[in-house]
């Protein structure tokens, strides 16, 4: 049989006279008469199966089930009352959990910027990062793993069927072992850096990149030399200091000062040939919480 529900009414009286050690007294500062306090802490105690008060004629103690009681009563009383302005906080996004998933190269320089700026205005909200490429992401989104993500792809391919913005849009730059021939060239030739080894990302990580990378090889006549896939940058920016091949990264992968590493991005005609990248914001069902994470990344 499972234990009765009491109400906060008995706890917020079983206080009063545990603080004042006089039932007269207790009752004056519940604005009710001496009866009904005696009648409710009685029935208190026989929910309870516990005597709570040892009484006298002249005096009132605590037992030691009242002694332990006190303060749990005390905290569970503070928590009801608190209760109100944490649904309000829920209700206007500043109290809550966001589950937040990213690939790595918004990780290098924008996303710090963003967690830092949404902690400092809204530091009551719980907030859960997970770095996943783009084919875990819309798993997760399917499971209702995540809240939102920030993907990786080329202009114009955001995810269908989910709300998005776009936060960033950059250039492809070419990652060159340090020691190669071409990492001193004053000018790079688009042929020959097409000739050379790729280490690159799997396709269904990044599909609509990856083939816009394999395009650029195919408007020129060339099918890429593959010596090396990988999964995450950081890795394949490591495999490229091994000197296993060269590889096309985003922009911003430059914040990641790899020894060994250099890079180069093509100017000029050769330039336009090499495919650019958007990352976009991703997110399914709204709530409050996520509104004001959105507003933050979109200041």
């Amino acid at each position: 049989m499972s234990d009765p529900v009491i109400e906060l009414r008995l706890w917020r009286q079983f206080i009063a006279v545990a603080e004042e050690l006089h039932f007269s007294r207790a009752a004056r500062s519940l604005h009710m008469t001496q009866p009904p306090l005696t009648q409710a802490i009685a029935q208190l105690e026989r929910l309870l199966g516990a005597r709570l008060f040892e009484r006298t004629k002249r005096s009132v103690h605590l037992t030691a089930a009242g002694e332990v009681l006190l303060p749990q009563a005390r905290e569970l009383l503070a928590r009801a009352q608190a209760l109100p302005a944490q649904a309000r906080a829920a209700a206007g996004g500043e109290l809550g959990r966001l589950r937040v998933a990213f690939v790595s190269t918004v990780g290098f320089a924008l996303l710090p910027h963003w967690l830092r700026a949404f902690r400092a205005r809204h530091p009551q909200v719980q907030m859960e990062l997970i770095e996943a490429t783009g084919d875990v992401q819309l798993d997760a989104f399917a499971r209702g793993d995540i809240d939102a993500g920030f993907m990786l792809h080329s202009p114009g391919f955001a995810p269908q069927g989910l709300a998005h913005r776009r936060v960033a849009h950059e250039p492809l730059v070419l990652a060159l072992p340090e020691a190669h021939p071409m990492a001193a060239a004053p000018r790079l030739s688009l042929a020959a850096v097409l000739a050379q080894p790729l280490v690159l990302f799997p396709r269904r990580i990044v599909p609509s990149l990856h083939d816009a990378i394999l395009g650029m090889y195919h408007a020129a006549g060339r099918e890429p030399r593959i010596v090396q896939e990988a999964i995450q940058m950081q890795t394949i920016v490591n495999l490229v200091s091994a000197g296993l091949g060269i590889a096309w990264v985003p922009a911003s992968v430059r914040e990641f000062q790899r020894s060994g590493v250099v890079y180069r991005q093509l100017a000029g005609k050769q330039g336009a040939s090499v495919p650019e990248c958007e990352t976009t914001l991703v997110w399914g069902e709204s709530s409050a919480v996520l509104e004001r994470f959105v507003e933050v990344v979109a200041s």
